[in-house]
């Protein structure tokens, strides 16, 4: 019962304080932070950073260690900052061999600071998780590659909020960390879904990244290999989808 209590009041907290964000940045209308979508339909990526701040403020008030709420932060903000720069000053450039390839050139793109930045990020909150150093390691893995994968499926409306949910519910056995980013999704889902939203880069990445904190703080060595391996797959998948079909990297 204290378990659920502290779940629903994470969740709770995460919704709520992306709702608060959402409608203030309504307020102030930026171009910016506006998008045709596929519909030709002109929406916000409000959405964005609103579900950012939700997911790490529902994140430290989670029940878990200190070194599980510092390291969804970390991941978090850092992922949420990438995106947000992504967002703001993205090019044309699709798929990681793209950005690496303007990066031998000289050029650091945004796709370049989102893979190196949130990787990063990646094993700085890995680090904090584990003890040893494979460990450490392959956490960093699964927190950047499911940033990396939410902001993969975020290609229609919802699908990006759908797979936060759909994919942290059996986190919630473990833990009140996965509840979260599932707050912060389900607050925005109807709007996203209606589409008047977009999460963008700012919140597909801060989602995932938090949310896959919360796979990694859970999972034991066997675990963590297996997300890996998947999340690796599913980024080489994706880069060939992105680079043939001009999908979002």
């Amino acid at each position: 019962m204290i378990g659920f209590c502290r779940t629903a009041a994470v969740s709770g907290l995460a919704a709520g304080a992306t709702r608060a964000v959402y409608e203030g940045l309504r307020r102030h209308r930026d171009e910016r932070w506006e998008r045709t979508n596929h519909a030709g339909r002109t929406v916000d990526l409000y959405a964005g950073p609103a579900t950012t701040v939700g997911a790490v403020l529902g994140a430290l008030s989670a029940g878990a260690g200190a070194r599980e709420r510092g390291a969804a932060a970390v991941a978090g903000l850092v992922a949420g900052a990438c995106g947000a720069y992504d967002d703001v000053n993205g090019d044309h450039r699709r798929g990681f061999r793209a950005h690496l390839g303007a990066l031998r050139d000289g050029e650091v793109t945004s796709g370049a600071v989102k893979l190196f930045g949130i990787g990063a990020a990646g094993l700085v909150a890995g680090a904090l998780l584990k003890e040893r150093p494979v460990d450490k390691a392959l956490a960093g893995v699964v927190i950047a590659g499911t940033a990396h994968l939410v902001n993969l499926v975020d290609v229609r409306p919802g699908r990006a909020v759908l797979t936060v949910l759909a994919a942290g519910l059996p986190g919630l056995r473990r833990g009140s960390l996965a509840a979260a980013p599932m707050g912060a999704a389900a607050a925005v889902a109807a709007a996203d879904l209606g589409e008047r939203t977009m999460l963008g880069d700012t919140g597909a990445h801060a989602l995932g990244a938090v949310l896959g904190t919360a796979f990694a703080a859970a999972g034991g060595r066997a675990g963590l290999v297996v997300h890996a391996a998947g999340l690796v797959a599913a980024a080489a998948y994706g880069d060939t989808v992105s680079r043939l079909a001009g999908s979002p990297a």
